[in-house]
């Protein structure tokens, strides 16, 4: 079957499962786009490497990638395969040298990995054709990192907004260091709303 290869286009909070966040990939060459519910803890180690966050110590998908270098083993590619009862089945393709592996995953977990191996996500076309959708600029979609949808209320402005530039990266490397990742990522996005 052909591999239709998927980018990230971001992270959500979910409408219909309250907790939760939508993972949104988008189809390379075209227009459409599979939404993805995941956990709060899994979107977290998504939008940390996508943010470029370093974390004083290795949290779990960086362990897994600190383990695998180690050893020689290269994560080559990540194929979402399979979409059962609304439930998406991932596999990792690994190389140890000539031998290929390829072992069963989460698909939250196996795109945190591609983020981390910087390897490409593929799905096929029946998935696409079962579970994509086209978002039209006016629905929203997902939101970029960094950025608000139009109905949450300005939190971060009046919590992060008396501070300077200065202040907030200083604030926001000791949040790191705390391995306080939510924090981080609000002051992350103070920051990236000045520079707009």
């Amino acid at each position: 079957m052909q591999k239709v290869r998927l980018n990230i286009l971001g992270l959500s909070v979910s409408q219909t499962q309250s907790g939760a966040y939508a993972l949104v990939l988008a189809e390379e060459n075209g227009d459409r786009r599979i939404p993805i519910i995941i956990g709060p803890v899994e979107a977290q180690a998504i939008a940390i490497q996508l943010e470029g966050l370093k974390p004083p110590r290795p949290l779990t998908h960086d362990l897994f990638k600190n383990l695998s270098v180690a050893f020689d083993i290269n994560v080559s590619e990540v194929i979402i395969y399979k979409l059962e009862e609304g439930i998406f089945y991932s596999e990792l393709v690994c190389e140890m040298g000539d031998q290929e592996t390829r072992i069963d995953s989460r698909t939250s977990d196996a795109v945190a990995l591609a983020i981390r191996f910087k390897c490409p996500i593929y799905t096929n076309e029946d998935i696409l054709q079962k579970a994509g959708i086209i978002m039209d600029s006016e629905s929203g979609g997902a939101m970029e990192f960094g950025e608000q949808s139009s109905g949450e209320s300005s939190k971060s402005d009046s919590e992060f907004g008396k501070y300077s530039e200065k202040e907030l990266n200083e604030m926001l490397n000791d949040a790191v260091t705390n391995e306080n990742y939510e924090r981080a990522s609000r002051i992350r996005d103070e920051l990236h709303r000045r520079k707009k």
